[in-house]
């Protein structure tokens, strides 16, 4: 009696294993590296660092509403206002 893992093909575990990987990258990695970016260099980006984040935020945004709820990303310094 074969268990399920060795029933399926190694090639079909392959594209599963890349497919979760992309997915991880692309829901986890990814938006955590941009909300760190964007609280490092809100105030000091350029214009065409601006833009490119902007667009990253656009191409990368269900993962970055994932962590929403989650990531308090307030300025430090502004106190009580």
């Amino acid at each position: 009696m074969e268990t399920l893992l060795n029933a399926i093909p190694q090639e079909t575990l392959l594209v599963i294993g890349a497919y979760g990987a992309l997915g991880a990258a692309y829901l986890v990695v990814i938006p955590l590296f941009l909300y760190f970016w964007m609280n490092r260099r809100w105030t000091v980006m350029g214009k065409l660092e601006r833009l490119g984040i902007y667009g990253l935020v656009f191409l990368f945004f269900p993962g970055l509403i994932l962590f929403a709820p989650f990531l308090n990303l307030r300025m430090s310094g502004q106190g009580d206002v």
